[in-house]
């Protein structure tokens, strides 16, 4: 009988997880290995690393993608690393490949399963997707959507989210995906910015079993945003609907998604029924703009394009999580954040079937994740860490209540794992037999930066290694690389999944990005890779706040806060949170005249759930006679949280008056009030 056990990595004495022998020979990443000629792992990195286009063309022929035309060159850096286009002279379009070549090869396999938090379920079969999609594109049109133009997906995860993602791209619109649960305020920033003609949205859903008013937030966002002229309402709640038969309705702006879905499919019947072919795509053409926060100004429209997102999305999925056709992968995510879009294009393009969920983890029940992984046959799970750590407190019993047999990977993403979390949801969800694959990147780059890899021993709460093809390292201030020490996560060769620029701001994303190592692609976070070759994330370099893997800048929550008439000025910083990873502290000063107490604090936290919605809600509001500021006027966020939480401030050399650091230490945790 053939020894079957692990037995790659031995050298790794600390490890959790080692590769099996069937993973070494059978595995997605190990048929690349083989078809590219690399004898190993590290070869196939360092000729990545040293020729991006190789790599690519060989990574994409492993993926068998449906090309409309096959390029005639990979990569094209002529205009500098910053603005490298891929796939010269081919033509790809990212809904069609999902789509039509799963339908063809067979129609009654199946591609999506959705179930709602009432216990509603639906599943489409790959010819109703083509069918639902291709229909829906039909609508779109008629609705006068056009290539080109900007449409907002302001929906939880639904059956139709998927559709309508989908038939958008078929048709060369490029749609926006908004977080479900944002104010009305944030919502109508992303739809300004971006000047969207269309939004599609729902009548509401349903969170721990209470309607969710969708629509009523969706009408105040497009009130606020004048170039939207039409809103598509998927009727999700319908009788359930708190607004039933008072549901306020423009008739010259609101359509009903059956109804205009319907008349689409009536004008197909009088045309033959014959769906129009998706137009030849170059794929440099926009498909998604996403709003990623920063730590100033505005949010910033990520552009991403057919033949970039989608493939380099189902690259990482291929060759980093292992999955294949016929699995079902199942991350627990919305629309808004990039593992929403990032999980429908990446599943459907590999022909795997795609598992969606509306609700929360643990709702009616403590083991509604467990339940859904078992009914579904879910092989790839993701959650987050802030979810893990969530439902942890229901403990094993409804975990164990459940067959997990069809569980082969877990995934992670979001934010950085503490031991105990890691190790629960190795135990108990996984068995101690499936890999736990931590991953994380950015929106900005269409998926990982770093990951692990199945051919490699993985060790608690890290990554073994750069995502395949990826040119990861970590690097001091002048762009050397280090080992051992904490430094700059950069990318050094350019790989089709970098955004193609900030909309309408090019600059803005040069100053971001590439301003501080010319030619390399600097992330944001600090990382670092220790002796064994182990990478290790260490938290943002810039301000941006991470709340339960969702990032907000704290621009953001600032214009919030000082939105309350009585605050004059604001900082939000981040601070380290038990579930969360971590939450938000606003402090603010006040008019002259207010009054600080609880009532006040209170009012200004219900002013940042008003506008950014209720995952953003701050952990503390405190007020303060003035903020640390520089000579300048620029407010010294890290100033602000490292006296919060009684740190070292650091250089306080550009502080303008050090006295401020005190009355923000004394209302901290570590201080004497505490009745925050």
């Amino acid at each position: 009988m053939p020894d079957d056990r692990p037995i790659f990595g031995r050298d790794v004495p600390d490890a959790a997880w080692r590769p099996s022998r069937e993973l070494l020979a059978e595995s997605r990443l190990a048929r690349l290995l083989r078809s590219s000629g690399s004898p190993d792992l590290e070869s196939l990195q360092a000729r990545a690393v040293a020729d991006p286009g190789w790599f690519w063309g060989v990574a994409v022929d492993d993926l068998d993608l449906a090309w409309q035309r096959r390029p005639a060159e990979v990569m094209d850096a002529s205009g500098g690393p910053e603005w490298t286009r891929w796939w010269r002279g081919g033509a790809f379009n990212y809904a069609a490949a999902a789509t039509e070549p799963r339908a063809a090869r067979d129609p009654n396999g199946a591609a999506v399963a959705w179930e709602g938090e009432d216990g509603a379920v639906r599943r489409l079969t790959n010819h109703d997707l083509l069918d639902a999609v291709t229909t829906a594109a039909r609508m779109f049109a008629a609705q006068g959507v056009q290539a080109g133009d900007r449409v907002g997906i302001f929906l939880p995860m639904l059956v139709e989210t998927v559709v309508a993602t989908l038939a958008l791209g078929r048709i060369g619109a490029i749609f926006t995906p908004i977080f479900s649960g944002y104010g009305a305020p944030a919502v109508a920033a992303r739809l300004r910015d971006c000047e969207a003609s269309v939004l599609v949205t729902a009548d509401g859903f349903l969170r721990r079993g209470q309607p969710v008013a969708m629509k009523a937030v969706a009408d105040e966002a497009v009130a606020l945003a004048p170039s939207v002229r039409r809103v598509i309402v998927v009727r999700r709640l319908a009788e359930r609907a708190e607004t039933t038969g008072a549901l306020p309705w423009d008739r010259d702006r609101d359509r009903w998604w059956d109804e205009a879905l319907d008349a689409a499919r009536a004008a197909l019947l009088d045309e033959g029924g014959s769906a129009a072919e998706p137009p030849e795509t170059d794929p440099e053409t926009p498909y998604m703009l996403i709003y990623t926060s920063g730590t100033t100004g505005r949010p910033k429209g990520a552009v991403h394009v057919h033949g970039g997102f989608p493939i380099k999305g189902a690259q990482d999925l291929a060759h980093t999580f292992d999955l294949r056709p016929g699995d079902a992968l199942f991350w627990f995510t919305d629309l808004g954040w990039m593992m929403g879009p990032w999980s429908i294009s990446g599943a459907l393009l590999l022909g795997a079937r795609l598992v969606i969920y509306e609700g929360a983890p643990d709702f009616p029940g403590p083991d509604r994740m467990w339940d859904l992984v078992e009914r579904h046959g879910v092989t790839h799970l993701g959650l987050s860490p802030t979810v893990v750590r969530a439902v942890i407190p229901h403990g094993t019993d409804p975990v164990r209540a459940h067959d997990l047999g069809s569980l082969r990977v877990l995934g992670s993403t979001g934010e950085p794992w503490d031991p105990d979390s890691w190790w629960w949801y190795f135990r108990e969800v996984g068995g101690g037999r499936c890999p736990v694959v931590n991953y994380s990147g950015g929106t900005e780059v269409s998926g990982g930066i770093v990951g692990c890899n199945l051919l490699r021993p993985i060790r608690a709460t890290s990554f073994n290694g750069p995502c395949v093809g990826t040119a990861a390292d970590v690097a001091a201030g002048d762009g050397t690389p280090l080992r051992g020490e904490v430094g700059e996560l950069v990318i050094r060769v350019p790989q089709p999944g970098l955004t193609r620029g900030f909309w309408n701001d090019p600059n803005r994303y040069l100053d971001t990005y590439w301003s501080r190592l010319p030619g390399v692609w600097v992330h944001g976070d600090w990382a670092i890779v220790d002796g064994d070759g182990y990478w290790y994330i260490r938290g943002r370099s810039d301000d941006t706040l991470k709340v339960a893997g969702k990032r907000v800048g704290p621009a953001e929550v600032e214009a919030a806060a000082t939105a309350h008439p009585s605050v004059v000025e604001a900082a939000a910083i981040g601070v380290p949170h038990a579930v969360k990873g971590e939450s938000i502290v606003v402090v603010c000063t006040i008019a002259r005249g207010e009054t600080d107490d609880a009532e006040l604090r209170a009012a200004i936290g219900r002013r940042v759930v008003e506008d950014l919605g209720k995952t953003l809600k701050p952990e503390a509001v405190v007020v303060v006679p003035a903020l640390p500021k520089t000579r300048s006027g620029k407010i010294m966020r890290r100033v602000v949280r490292a006296a919060w939480l009684d740190l070292d401030p650091g250089d306080l050399s550009a502080l303008e008056d050090p006295s401020t650091i005190e009355a923000i230490r004394r209302a901290g945790p570590g201080g004497a009030r505490g009745d925050r």
